[in-house]
């Protein structure tokens, strides 16, 4: 593994002038006009709270067991051209919960398999009826291209190593509901940042809303370009300054070569354990935006106590998504 440097470069890392490349935060960011949802990038931090104050009355209204329907007679197609659990399930039962019907596809078994474009399978999708559109890919910027072929809205549910948009305003409001304002905090999000969509749509956040980011990981998964974060490559030295951590998932699948030596290494050098937040002198909140690897990126000390958020994130999950749906579909009518 390669030795601390908190400014160290990534070796073999996408050169960032690449658009599409892991690594880079193309493409170019556009103001949000509330039609579509492809990243965060873009939105100021009152865009970015208005959504979060959403799910906070949506989160009252369902606790109140009075929710509205806003999308009474509305129809979301649910398209994962990448395997889901998590997102794919909230996005269904905000949906749901809102009033809409849902229409569901998977790669597997569709016309795609048979040689029949994106583009072409979205545009069927959206003849049926559909008003709003949930899309999974895993080529960056496939959302932001379908936006010429649809009328219907867009909700980003993660494009490739691009963004995750809902993902990361998940872990804003779990932040915040703990923490209150964000302005003046430290966040460390560490990992796989080379190859996570995750990370990048959280700097875009956390920057806008005022906070500090430090990425942290092995050299050989951070990008040679990040704006907006510091880099790190001693988790200790990271976490003495962090007011919270965000634990990314070791992405083996979307990994094409040896980044690190061994699960066992990264966890001995990277891995969230219960001795490590106790010697770092602070009591940062813990995130995971799941599936969690215990025993890689942490602990289950860790991941099952008192300061960690990760089932928050997921209750968190489905009123963030009905905030998100709910705005688009205001704009549409």
């Amino acid at each position: 593994m390669p030795d601390a440097s908190p400014t160290a470069a990534a070796p073999g890392a996408h050169a960032p002038g690449s658009p599409l490349a892991p690594g880079s935060l193309a493409p170019h960011a556009e103001p949000w006009d509330r039609r579509h949802l492809v990243g965060l990038a873009g939105m100021s931090g009152a865009e970015i709270t208005e959504l979060l104050d959403q799910a906070v009355e949506f989160r009252r209204l369902s606790e109140a067991r009075d929710l509205p329907a806003p999308l009474a007679g509305a129809t979301v197609g649910n398209l994962f051209f990448e395997n889901s659990t998590r997102t794919r399930n909230s996005f269904r039962l905000a949906a749901k919960r809102l009033g809409a019907e849902t229409v569901e596809f998977t790669e597997v078994g569709s016309s795609v398999a048979k040689g029949e474009t994106v583009a072409d399978t979205v545009r069927t999708i959206e003849a049926l009826g559909v008003d709003l559109m949930v899309i999974r890919h895993g080529s960056p910027g496939v959302p932001h291209r379908l936006r010429e072929f649809v009328t219907c809205g867009l909700l980003n549910a993660g494009d490739g190593t691009h963004e995750h948009p809902t993902q990361a305003l998940i872990d804003l409001l779990s932040l915040r509901d703990e923490m209150g304002d964000l302005a003046g905090k430290t966040v460390t999000v560490v990992g796989d940042i080379l190859h996570s969509r995750v990370a990048r749509s959280n700097i875009h956040g956390l920057r806008a809303l005022g906070a500090r980011v430090l990425v942290c990981g092995p050299s050989t998964l951070l990008p040679r370009h990040l704006p907006g974060a510091e880099f790190f490559t001693d988790l200790d030295e990271a976490l003495a300054q962090s007011d919270a951590v965000n634990l990314l998932r070791v992405q083996f699948e979307r990994q094409r070569g040896a980044f690190f030596p061994s699960p066992a290494e990264y966890y001995r050098l990277f891995g969230m354990t219960q001795t490590r937040l106790d010697r770092s002198g602070r009591d940062p909140w813990v995130l995971a935006p799941g599936p969690i690897n215990r025993g890689i990126e942490l602990s289950s000390e860790v991941a099952d106590g008192p300061r960690s958020l990760i089932l928050k994130q997921v209750a968190n999950g489905v009123f963030i998504r009905m905030a998100c749906l709910a705005t688009l579909m205001e704009a549409r009518r």
